[in-house]
């Protein structure tokens, strides 16, 4: 009983020292408002508002109408240029496609003679040029086959999108910006707070008291979990379902649960990692690279599929990959308890380890202040 009023009272001075620090508040609120609605609306994977021109030497109905079928919102109105002019538009950066119909296109398709179309793109826009070039290619195809007077295909294509029918990309960024601001701040918050005890001196005053590492380490990681976890829930609720449209298939509680334990297991990586450096410019630049490393490998900016087998395998033991699986079958798919219960198993085994490790860190870093 002793120890848990032990951290409670450690856990309230630590909310009373984050209140008193508007740094970090303005922080915690720009990163679960501001920050999730504007990569929610800015960051687009689709082809939007492509830039495109068309270099039309055949002057027929078919290259009109394929002009024509180059419409917003995925390309921008497409203006007849010189074939002379691709290449200087190209390299100024003007267009990222560049449609060339050759002469008597149109005359040889309807003669059945060997004729084709050129596809200029500028790839430095990688994923518009991939996607863009398959829309093109697409138009081009249904285009030809109408002005041919093609017959259906034998066999017709149904498909049915489950979870985000419309394919709308909002509703996969919004949530998963939501995901990444709690990597982030679970990582900052904590770490922040041992070293600010540090740089003030109340470090040794803790040490004069009858507390042990492990209450101080529980304490820091409890009151940041609440402020987070708190954090998260609103902007859920207030941002993603409120202002973005974003519905919420699964149980809110669920997700709480699975944050609770994936917010414990990588503030104590952010404890560990402060525990490592002797100032917060130094925790910043070990932390850096971490945060970098687990967003990026975790599944929430690109699918874990398409990276090595070998990769595939070791990241499993990042909790943060642990998370977004789990986030992204309650939140998306609405699983219940049984269908993530693994993920959250991987959670709070990771978690014990972590804070094993971290707990051996602060006890290592009080005895060098003691």
């Amino acid at each position: 009983m002793r120890r848990l009023l032990t951290i409670l009272w450690l856990g309230l001075k630590e909310l009373r020292v984050l209140r008193a620090d508007p740094v970090l508040l303005l922080l915690l609120a720009y990163t679960f408002s501001v920050a999730v609605y504007s990569v929610a609306n800015g960051v687009k994977m689709e082809v939007r508002n492509a830039a495109i021109a068309v270099v039309d030497e055949d002057h027929s109905d078919l290259s009109r109408a394929l002009r024509a079928a180059l419409l917003p919102p995925q390309f921008r109105a497409a203006p007849l240029i010189a074939a002379r002019e691709v290449a200087p538009a190209l390299d100024a950066g003007r267009y990222v496609f560049v449609l060339q119909i050759p002469p008597r296109f149109e005359a040889d398709l309807l003669a059945r003679r060997p004729t084709g179309l050129a596809i200029d793109i500028d790839a430095t826009a990688m994923a518009q040029a991939g996607n863009g070039s398959s829309y093109i290619q697409q138009i081009v195809r249904q285009e030809v086959a109408a002005r041919l007077g093609g017959a259906a295909a034998p066999v017709e294509l149904v498909a049915r999108t489950r979870f985000n029918p419309n394919s709308v990309p909002e509703w996969f960024t919004a949530v998963m910006q939501v995901v990444n601001s709690i990597t982030i701040l679970s990582i900052i918050l904590p770490g922040a707070a041992l070293l600010r005890e540090r740089e003030h001196g109340t470090l040794e005053h803790l040490l004069a008291m009858p507390v042990s590492p492990a209450e101080i380490l529980l304490a820091k990681i409890g009151a940041n979990a609440l402020v987070i976890v708190g954090a998260a829930l609103l902007s859920l609720l207030l941002v993603v379902r409120g202002l973005l449209g974003v519905p919420l298939a699964g149980s809110l509680a669920l997700f709480l649960l699975g944050t609770v334990l994936f917010q414990a297991s990588v503030a104590a990586l952010g404890v560990l990692l402060a525990t490592a450096t002797s100032s917060t410019g130094q925790f910043g630049l070990l932390a850096l690279p971490a945060l970098m490393l687990m967003m990026l490998l975790s599944g929430s900016m690109t699918p874990l599929e398409s990276m090595p087998a070998w990769l595939q395998q070791a990241v499993q033991l990042s909790p943060s990959t642990q998370f977004v699986a789990f986030a992204q079958a309650v939140l998306y798919r609405g699983a219940g308890f049984d269908i993530v219960a693994p993920r959250l198993a991987a959670l709070l085994g990771l978690g014990l380890l972590f804070l094993g490790a971290a707990l051996l860190g602060l006890r290592r870093s009080l005895a060098r202040v003691g």
